[in-house]
This record gives C-alpha cells, sequence and structure tokens, in this order.
C-alpha cells in the first residue's frame, strides 16, 4: 500500500521527534536519572555482588547500601557516595525495603530526601521513574487508577481504558514506587494507599477486579519536618511505614564535602569549569548557613538570631553552583567572594522586614570582624545595599 506524501512526512516527523526526545532522555538530559547517570557504577556493582537478592531486585541489599555510601570494588572500580551521612540510617532503609514494610524517609528540607529516595529506586529495582509527586492538589487517581475518557465513552469500563497509576504499575511489576512529599497530599488521598500497604491490593471496584502486588513491590515516601499540620499522617497510614530520619550532616567537613561534590556534578553537567581555588569559598558559605541555622557562632561564643528560611544544605549547593556560573561567565573562572555574595543574600533574608535584621546584625557582629573574611564583608555590604 503507498502511504500518501502528508502522512508520510508526519510519519517521518514522529520519527525525528521520538529519536529526538530519546536522545534528550539519555546523555543530552539535563538532569539524567540516576538510573542512567551511574548506569556504569550499578552495572559494575551488579558483576560484582554474588550476594543473595530479594525477589526481583537488581541488587543484594548491601550493593544498594554500597551504592548510597561508596566504596571500591574488588576489581578497582569506585563507586561514589551518593548520600554522606551515617551508615547505619542506609542500612535500615535498606533493611525495610526488604520486608513488606513501606520506607518513609522524614527531616528538614535539604536533608538529601529526594536524592536518597531516588537512588534507593535505581539501585533496587533498575527506574527511579515510578513517582507520585504530593502537592495540595494531588487527586486519588494519582495514588490508584485514572480512565482514557475517549476508550470509556466508546467502550464502556475496562482493562484497556484505565490508566494505572506508578504505584499499580509498580504492583504488577514487582517495583519501587515513589511518594514525594507525602504530608502535602490531601488527607482523603492519602488514606488510598492504606489498602495498597497493608493489603498489599489495589481494588478496581468498576471492573469487580483487583491488583495484586507481587513480590519485589515495595514503597518510599518523603516528608518534610516543617510540614507537620499541613496534611498530617494518620495514625493509621503512619502505622505501614517504618520511618528513617535523615539528619542534617553533623559537621561542617561533611557539609563541605557534600555540597563539594554535588556542585561538581552539576557543573560537569552546565559545562561550568572547575573550581579548584572555590573550596575556600564553599567552606564560607557552609560556614554562615551553620552558623545562622544553629544560632550561634562556630567557636560558641556569640548567640546569633536565625532567619526564617531552612539554610539547608541544598541551598548551599544552589548559591555555590550560581556563583561558580557568575565566575565562569563574568569573571576569572576563579570563585571569590563577590559570586556568592548575591546568592546568600536570597537565601538568608526571605522575610525583608525580619531576616534583613538578622542579616545585618551577623554581617556587623561576626562578618566584619573575622579574620580573613574583609573581602567577603564588603561584597556583602555591596549587595545589602
Amino acid at each position: 500500500m503507498t502511504v500518501p506524501e502528508t502522512t508520510a512526512t508526519t510519519a517521518t516527523t514522529t520519527a525525528t521527534t521520538a529519536a529526538a526526545v530519546g536522545e534528550a532522555s539519555g546523555a543530552e538530559a539535563l538532569r539524567p536519572h540516576a538510573e542512567d547517570a551511574f548506569a556504569d557504577e550499578l552495572k559494575a556493582l551488579a558483576a560484582a555482588d554474588d550476594r543473595p537478592r530479594p525477589a526481583r531486585w537488581r541488587l543484594s541489599p548491601w550493593a544498594v547500601a554500597t551504592y548510597l555510601q561508596g566504596g571500591t570494588l574488588p576489581d578497582g572500580t569506585v563507586i561514589t557516595p551518593k548520600y554522606v551521612g551515617p551508615r547505619r540510617l542506609i542500612e535500615v532503609a535498606v533493611t525495610t525495603l526488604a520486608t513488606d514494610r513501606a520506607l518513609l524517609l522524614l527531616g528538614v528540607p535539604g536533608t538529601a530526601k529526594t536524592w536518597v529516595s531516588e537512588h534507593l529506586a535505581a539501585a533496587v529495582s533498575g527506574d527511579s521513574t515510578l513517582l507520585v509527586q504530593g502537592t495540595a492538589g494531588t487527586p486519588e487517581e494519582a495514588v490508584r487508577y485514572g480512565w482514557n475518557y475517549a476508550q470509556l465513552l466508546a467502550h464502556g469500563p475496562s482493562r484497556d481504558a484505565l490508566v494505572p497509576s506508578p504505584l499499580m504499575r509498580a504492583m504488577a511489576d514487582g517495583m519501587t514506587a515513589r511518594v514525594e512529599e507525602l504530608t502535602r497530599i490531601p488527607a482523603d488521598v492519602q488514606d488510598s494507599l492504606i489498602t495498597i500497604l497493608s493489603e498489599k491490593t489495589l481494588p478496581i471496584p468498576e471492573l469487580g477486579q483487583e491488583v495484586q502486588a507481587v513480590r519485589g513491590f515495595n514503597v518510599i515516601a518523603t516528608a518534610n519536618d516543617r510540614d507537620r499540620g499541613v496534611n498530617e499522617l494518620s495514625s493509621a497510614l503512619r502505622r505501614r511505614f517504618n520511618t528513617v530520619v535523615l539528619p542534617l550532616p553533623a559537621t561542617p567537613d561533611a557539609e563541605v564535602d557534600i555540597v563539594s561534590r554535588r556542585v561538581d556534578q552539576i557543573g560537569r553537567s552546565l559545562d561550568l569549569p572547575a573550581a579548584p581555588e572555590g573550596l575556600a569559598e564553599i567552606r564560607r558559605v557552609v560556614t554562615v548557613f551553620r552558623e545562622l541555622r544553629d544560632g550561634v557562632t562556630t567557636d560558641g561564643r556569640t548567640k546569633l538570631k536565625s532567619p526564617s528560611g531552612t539554610l539547608s544544605t541544598a541551598e548551599a549547593i544552589s548559591v555555590v553552583t550560581n556563583g561558580l556560573a557568575l565566575a565562569a561567565h563574568f569573571g576569572d573562572g576563579i570563585l571569590r567572594p563577590g559570586d556568592v555574595a548575591a546568592g546568600i543574600l536570597g537565601a538568608v533574608v526571605r522575610d525583608p522586614a525580619a531576616d534583613r535584621v538578622v542579616w545585618q546584625e551577623y554581617l556587623e557582629t561576626v562578618v566584619r570582624e573575622r579574620d580573613g573574611w574583609k573581602d567577603f564583608y564588603r561584597a556583602c555590604r555591596e549587595v545589602s545595599v
């Protein structure tokens, strides 16, 4: 059969578009999924992993923990740390996923809950994309299933007309599903998780059917400590989770290490030049954030007022990345105080009235008097005017 020219052109355009989308989802993606970005490490771990694996897991629990925490394999392959923190927390999280209990990662903003969730799913199931993003408007269909209304109107309720949610797909395939910002989801939608987590079953009353979870299925949810009271979890739902609290970095050195690693990764993806001389500014940003966050200077001598923002590690990463871009495009490529000053001001002063007072007081009583911080003080004064 001869294909009409217009149809052929449309098909060619569609194929070209699909190829472009496929390319963008790989090496050219701005932020590749964990299973793509670290495919070589996951492959090396799978090859070296001779320990027992739970049903449908790509790696053993030991290998999953090694992928998250880093290490060196017998063949010399270096596994980069994805999470810098207590190993026991990661071991508890991985062990939870190997049972029939769901995992809840709890913590203040910026403690890498989403990051850990994504990498756990990538290591366990090889797919971190079975994701429900929690918002105030998340509908029940996002957790259970929806309908293709064209099919529904044409043929009535059927499995062909049903649109499975990420959770339903994970149940059917024995995969790990993710629910981000669980406490932002309305309470009635949250409760639709109870049957899934307790009975491992998702009823489809319109069809008189159900989807039963196969071995390997589990759920990782994240929740923000500061969102308690937005849509607090019911006791019935909370009992279905094992909770792991991810803390802020315990020491300045650990936080500097985290920021340096992530800035390096992000910088490479944005084709920004490496900034080996930037460690001093990274340490300075981390110091400012920790002191204002903790309400006391590093030496413990001066009490400070804390601003309304969280000043998390994630925000420190953002400030340094932006500073690196400024240095690369409008400077000499070396990260300097002037490159990070505006970013710090934006992170600290969220409430223009109250936070600006806190920041000015910190500048004049701490930064101004600190040895080696004169250039930073001047840069902050310039952007604070």
